[in-house]
């Protein structure tokens, strides 16, 4: 007997049945009380009926003067009386005072009523068998409603085990279909109020459960966008050299700048693997946008040329803010790509600097209008674009936002359909 409902069945049962026996063994108590008292009054006023018919005649002859089966009527003295009655009834009829009670002769139990008469008494006895047999169909009675009873006792005990079992056994169901990785619908939060509370628990858990697998798929998703920005601008540029497009001195620098970023984001991917979180390290400090910009500018380089869009830098000083600088780049990197994956040829690409604020604007289709408020959501744009223009994995513009607001800054997009689209970068400004 191990499962919960098994165990709910058997305790209820006992309960029940116990309670019911205990009430069977009390009600045939005072039942039997009750019909020795009846019996004893029976015969009390039969003592007196006798004895009142007896009263004025002549009876010299003592003794038995009916007998049954189950009856015996006598007419004794009162000290004969005395002698055969237990002392406090003895004691009542020599003070002239009708008794009753129960007595033994030999191994026969009886009920015993006496009447004085003068100085004489009646004495009726009844014997306890006719007592039993007043008693057996009460018994009787109370066997079958103790039957019926605990029939009724098992059925409500096993449909109170299943009330209680059942959202237990739902709630260890739909846990085993979470850990196979499955969805299983959130369960009826009904019943009692702990049995609610459990499944109340187990809707959050699961929702808590379907959330951090939704943010790791997307952690993962962005982690191989991420990785693949650095290896594009590494094959970028060594395409460039083996075609003689650009020198070792012009692709050498970005190639080792773009494998010191590919170092950093594994070295990312390390820690979060010990710490297991799902966000990437940011570390501000003063930089200085104008130089991120010009060189955001020189990492794509080879890309802009390769598409034929121009790529250039406005500057007009330093552009001081406070902020990540690997992280801006990689800000300002998925942008550019975007850019340029979307501008067509002869268009141009224009990454402007000013304090705390990067602007980056191409001359590209633009975006609808009621497309702007989504453009930063995972895959909308890919999901709308992906059949009619180039477009990337749809996470860019998602993680150009993340990090953006990780390092306490802000970005925004405008766009006029058919003539280009902005986003400005805004970070916070140093100190």
């Amino acid at each position: 007997m191990r499962s919960l409902r098994a165990r709910e069945f058997a305790a209820i049962l006992v309960a029940v049945v116990a309670s019911v026996g205990v009430t069977l063994i009390v009600a045939v108590v005072l039942v039997r009380s009750s019909a020795k008292h009846e019996a004893l009054k029976s015969l009390s006023r039969q003592a007196a009926l006798i004895a009142a018919q007896a009263q004025g005649t002549n009876v010299t002859n003592l003794g038995v003067f009916f007998d049954t089966q189950q009856e015996r009527a006598t007419i004794l003295s009162i000290p004969q009386a005395a002698l055969l009655l237990p002392k406090a009834a003895a004691a009542d009829l020599r003070e002239g005072r009708p008794a009753q009670g129960s007595l033994s002769i030999g191994r026969t139990h009886y009920l015993f009523a006496v009447h004085p008469d003068g100085k004489r008494a009646v004495v009726l006895l009844s014997t306890a068998k006719l007592e039993a047999s007043d008693l057996q169909p009460f018994t009787i009675a109370f066997a079958i409603a103790a039957a019926v009873g605990a029939a009724i006792a098992a059925g409500i005990a096993f449909l109170l085990a299943r009330a209680v079992s059942r959202p237990i056994e739902r709630v260890s169901e739909a846990s085993l279909a979470l850990a196979a990785g499955e969805r299983p619908g959130p369960l009826p939060e009904t019943g009692s109020t702990e049995v609610a509370a459990l499944a109340e628990s187990f809707n959050r858990l699961a929702q808590d459960l379907d959330q951090a697998r939704a943010a790791e798929r997307s952690f993962l998703l962005s982690v191989s966008h991420e990785l693949k920005t650095p290896l594009a601008a590494i094959r970028g540029h060594g395409e460039a050299l083996l075609d003689g497009v650009m020198t070792i001195e012009q692709a050498a620098p970005v190639v080792v700048d773009e494998s010191k970023r590919l170092e950093r984001l594994v070295r990312d991917l390390l820690d979060l693997a010990r710490l297991n979180q799902r966000s990437f390290s940011v570390a501000p400090h003063d930089v200085d946008l104008a130089a991120l910009a010009t060189d955001a500018v020189a990492r794509h380089r080879a890309e802009s040329l390769r598409v034929e869009v121009a790529l250039r830098a406005e500057t007009n000083g330093p552009a001081p803010a406070l902020a990540d600088p690997d992280r801006t780049l990689q800000v300002l990197s998925n942008l550019i790509e975007n850019a340029l994956r979307t501008t067509p040829s002869g268009g141009s690409v224009t990454i402007a600097a000013h304090p705390g604020v990067l602007t980056v604007a191409d001359t590209g289709p633009g975006l609808a209008p009621e497309e702007l408020p989504h453009a930063f959501e995972r895959f909308f744009l890919y999901t709308r674009y992906a059949r009619h223009r180039a477009v990337g994995t749809g996470l860019g513009l998602a993680i150009v936002k993340e990090l953006t607001e990780a390092m306490g800054g802000t970005i925004a997009v405008s766009s006029v359909r058919g003539r280009g689209t902005t986003f400005t970068l805004r970070l916070p400004e140093s100190s």
